[in-house]
């Protein structure tokens, strides 16, 4: 059975130790409204404030990335993933169909006097690469 509790009335001041008791009947009377309702709201938001802080602008560099090298092409200086600096050679692509993963693909690079040859998806960053207008450049004309 439940007891009732007294609460203070009249003139006189509430004291300190039945702020907590008074501040928990106000709430517990409010209402249908769920406890658990602010939590969820709370926890929705920060889930959301990560994504878009962290997840979507990972997703985004990680696209970008992925098209910088399928543009790859003979003549780019490239990073590897090991530090490795070097001038992309030749690029051999290992499947023919469309759904292949390009990440495969085998690149030969050349770095001071050797060759090496490393997987499209083993390059880290694509330092400078060559235009049309640049390749027209250092070939030599015949006049």
């Amino acid at each position: 059975m439940a007891r009732a509790i007294p609460l203070p009335t009249g003139d006189r001041r509430m004291t300190t130790p039945d702020m907590p008791l008074a501040l928990m009947l106000a709430q517990a009377g409010g209402g249908g409204g769920s406890t658990l309702t602010p939590f969820i709201v709370q926890f929705a938001l920060i889930i959301a404030i990560i994504y878009f802080i962290m997840v979507r602008p990972q997703q985004k560099q990680r696209r970008q990335h992925e098209a910088a090298l399928r543009a790859l092409k003979r003549g780019d200086e490239v990073v590897t993933t090991g530090g490795i600096v070097g001038e992309v050679i030749h690029i051999r692509e290992m499947a023919t169909d469309a759904k292949a993963n390009k990440m495969d693909d085998r690149v030969t690079i050349k770095s001071a006097e050797s060759r090496l040859v490393v997987e499209r998806g083993r390059i880290a960053r694509i330092i400078t690469t060559t235009t049309p207008a640049a390749n027209a450049a250092k070939a030599p004309t015949a006049e």
